[in-house]
């Protein structure tokens, strides 16, 4: 999900990410709303509070709300920075960075409001700035490394998106492209997720309250865990590939012998430094 990147990614890969994401931004979205009375997966509604704010004159309001659309744009702007700057050292790494900083966001909104929230005004205001940021990464993370085709912390683009292609799919010829309809089911499958993601913390709010932040964490390892993973696993067959192919004994390939029940046919306790290629001529 997270190590591909731009055009190098695959539908497959953008329909994960758009999914997990998209169900913890709306887990979100309803979770502050329920506890903080505000949105805070998208900033539409604060440019609107903003200018209310801005004709009324009160200027402490305009600066807060103005504060949380801020760090919206710096989630978005820190995202892209650790993409640009860490992609040629470790994809990886670079995609995984956004994520982190957000689980640790979250967490500690989750914490806070568990064992110290007293439901103050200041306190609810710096803890939807935080969240604010969080998905501001999660938003600028995923439109970074798809080439702008997957944003999952609001559905006005996406509705937009979705009434284009299907009043495109009246006619034939657009029913029958695959690009189009390869981006028909990546924005259904975003605003699918969303939407069950929303209903998820409605449903469990009352009983979990600010636990429910632990637990949109969790969904946020996944989509790191994952790579890490597939990449690992990736380095487990390379190692073992290399092992077939020269004779070389690795530990990897003593581990994926043992894991598949094989018998070793050479020991891995010494290397073989007069090595030659399996189909080299003896």
């Amino acid at each position: 999900m997270l190590r591909n990147y731009s055009n190098s990614r695959t539908l497959g890969d953008n329909i994960r990410l758009g999914t997990l994401t998209a169900f913890t931004a709306g887990t979100i979205n309803i979770a502050s709303l329920l506890i903080f009375l505000s949105f805070t997966s998208n900033v539409t509604g604060h440019y609107a509070i903003l200018a209310a704010e801005i004709s009324q004159g009160n200027w402490t309001q305009v600066a807060v709300v103005a504060g949380w659309i801020f760090l919206f744009f710096f989630g978005g702007f820190v995202a892209n920075m650790s993409v640009i700057n860490f992609n040629r050292k470790s994809k990886y790494f670079a995609h995984a960075l956004p994520i982190v900083l957000e689980i640790l966001c979250l967490l500690f909104v989750g914490f806070y409001g568990q064992f110290y929230y007293k439901k103050t005004l200041e306190e609810t205001e710096a803890l939807v700035a935080l969240m604010l940021f969080a998905t501001g990464l999660q938003n600028g993370l995923t439109a970074s490394i798809s080439n702008f085709s997957v944003k999952t912390t609001h559905l006005t683009g996406t509705t937009t998106d979705l009434g284009i292609l299907f009043s495109m799919f009246t006619q034939k010829k657009f029913r029958k492209n695959p690009e189009l309809i390869a981006r028909a089911k990546l924005l259904m499958s975003i605003m699918t997720a969303y939407v069950l993601g929303a209903v998820f913390s409605g449903l469990t709010y009352y009983n979990l309250e600010f636990r429910v932040f632990y637990v949109i964490s969790v969904c946020l390892l996944v989509v790191i865990g994952y790579d890490f993973y597939k990449i690992n696993l990736r380095h487990f067959h390379t190692e073992y590939r290399y092992y077939k192919i020269y004779h070389k004994p690795t530990l990897i390939a003593f581990l994926y012998y043992k894991i598949h029940n094989k018998e070793e046919k050479r020991t891995v306790s010494r290397p073989n430094t007069n090595a030659k290629l399996a189909f080299s001529d003896k």
